[in-house]
Parts: structure tokens; C-alpha cells; sequence
């Protein structure tokens, strides 16, 4: 090898490593314990589709990216505090939140429905299969939620805290029933499953999946659907306010995983159904 092609080679590998090294370093948290969005393995690895999401758009937006887990209700102020650079936790995308935090165009919307017990003290809901959005047809929704309302009466549900399930009870359920909260989903359906709370109530994709997962005929996902209004506009990736480059970056980057396939294949494989926006 001649001198000359080895010099051209080593400045090939400078610039190579200058590019390693200048690409962006961005710290994002999960909650690590909202299946199938995210949830941590026997062995410590964080596993799910966000997980997956977040290493196919940090490499098409050319990121350097890590990733830890924290606790779902602290996530806002500790991003906000500078902790970590962006959270995907199967975050909503709500005015309330939108107060604080900048979110991506979202990259999926399921709803939130409930979850009981066949055996238990309310069965089956009325309207499962069937969705209501609170943004374009908030009457209709509230119309349904009154139906809910004689079943539901004197019922103790079980919500994680801080989520956007929590707030809707707190809208349109609040006095009829007994809303008890939960550090995480997974502390709910225990109750559920020992008759401690009569229903639950949580995204629907990890409804579906946590049904599945407890491998429990007795469980039940039923009644409505609701999307849209302060349930918000589907999941997003959220971001301090001022990083507008970063949310730039993703935005591109999500538009793609839409465009070609990546979204649907990646919750087709963890939700068994496609949960792209349309």
C-alpha cells in the first residue's frame, strides 16, 4: 500500500469518527412498566415497541441515544429539570401536558377503554367495539359515559396516576364512582384480579396485551372507546420547550417510520393491531 492511499485512508477514518462524535447525544426515559409500549425483561433490558420506536428514529435522525427508566408520574418535572432530553412512555399528547412540555406529531392512538372481571360485581360493559371521540363528538361520547353511569354507580376503579385515564374520571365519572390510584398499571390489575377494584381503566393496547399476558379468562375488556379532547390527540415524544431542533429531527423521522411501514409492522407485532394515526 502506498503512502498516499494510506494517508487518504486514515482521513477517511478521522472523518468517519469526527461524524461518531459530533452526531447528538440525547437521553431518553420510559417508564419500563407499561407493556406493550415498554416493559423491563426478567433480566434488567428494557424491551416493547417504544423501544424498538426509539432506536429505529434516533438512527434515522442520526442520534446518539440512551436510554433509562423512571417513574411515570415524576417524568414531566425530572425532563423538565433536565434529568434526561426526551421522554416515550406511551405519553399522551394533552393540552394539560402541552402546558409544559413539547411534544412530536404522534406516533400512535389507541383510546382507553376498561377492563373487568366476568365474575365480578360489573361483567361486561355496554358498547365494547364500539369509539367515541371527545373532540369531534363529545356529546355522543358523554351520551355513552351516561349509559355507563348505572353499572358503574358506587364501583371502586383502578387508574395509574398522572395519566390521561385518570383525568377523564375525574371529568365525566367524578361522584359516581370511587377512583383509587396506582404507581403503575400493572399494581391495578392485581387488584383487579384479587376483587380489591371492580374494573380498571387504561389505554386499550395495553389492555389487550395485559389480558393476554395474565392468561385469565376471567379478565374482560369491554365497553367504549374514547379518543380525542383531554384523552388527546394520540402518543407523542415529549421534549423541554426550548429543544425545537430536536423535536424537528424526530418529527422527520416519525413522518418516515409512518411513511414506510415501520409504525404499522412494530405495532402489529407488539398490539396485534396497527395503532399508525391516520
Amino acid at each position: 500500500m502506498t503512502f498516499i492511499r494510506k494517508l487518504a485512508l486514515a482521513a477517511l477514518g478521522l472523518v468517519a469518527l469526527a461524524g461518531t462524535a459530533s452526531a447528538q447525544k440525547v437521553r431518553f426515559a420510559t417508564e419500563g412498566a407499561f407493556a406493550p409500549y415498554n416493559y423491563t425483561e426478567a433480566n434488567g433490558t428494557l424491551a416493547g415497541f417504544e423501544i424498538d420506536l426509539y432506536k429505529d428514529l434516533c438512527a434515522r435522525a442520526k442520534l446518539d441515544c440512551t436510554m433509562e427508566a423512571q417513574a411515570f408520574d415524576g417524568m414531566i418535572p425530572a425532563l423538565n429539570a433536565g434529568k434526561f432530553d426526551a421522554i416515550i412512555a406511551g405519553m399522551s399528547i394533552t393540552p394539560k401536558r402541552e402546558a409544559a412540555v413539547m411534544f412530536t406529531i404522534p406516533y400512535g392512538n389507541v383510546g382507553q377503554t376498561f377492563m373487568t372481571l366476568k365474575s365480578g360485581t360489573i361483567g361486561e360493559l355496554a358498547g365494547t367495539g364500539s369509539i367515541f371521540s371527545l373532540t369531534t363528538n363529545e356529546a355522543g361520547a358523554i351520551a355513552e359515559i351516561e349509559k355507563l353511569k348505572p353499572k358503574l354507580k358506587g364501583k371502586v376503579v383502578g387508574v395509574q396516576t398522572s395519566t390521561i385515564a385518570a383525568a377523564f374520571l375525574e371529568k365525566y365519572l367524578k361522584g359516581v364512582v370511587e377512583v383509587r390510584e396506582y404507581k403503575t398499571t400493572e399494581q391495578h390489575d392485581l387488584d383487579l384480579l384479587a376483587g380489591r377494584v371492580d374494573v380498571v381503566m387504561a389505554s386499550m393496547a395495553y389492555l389487550t396485551t395485559a389480558k393476554k399476558k395474565a392468561n385469565n379468562p376471567d379478565l374482560l375488556v369491554s365497553g367504549p372507546r374514547f379518543q380525542g379532547g383531554l384523552l388527546g390527540r394520540g402518543t407523542g415524544i415529549a421534549f423541554r420547550k426550548a429543544d425545537t431542533e430536536l423535536k424537528a429531527k424526530l418529527d422527520s423521522a416519525i413522518e418516515a417510520a409512518k411513511k414506510d411501514g415501520t409504525v404499522s409492522t412494530l405495532s402489529t407485532k407488539y398490539f396485534g393491531f396497527d395503532i399508525t394515526p391516520r
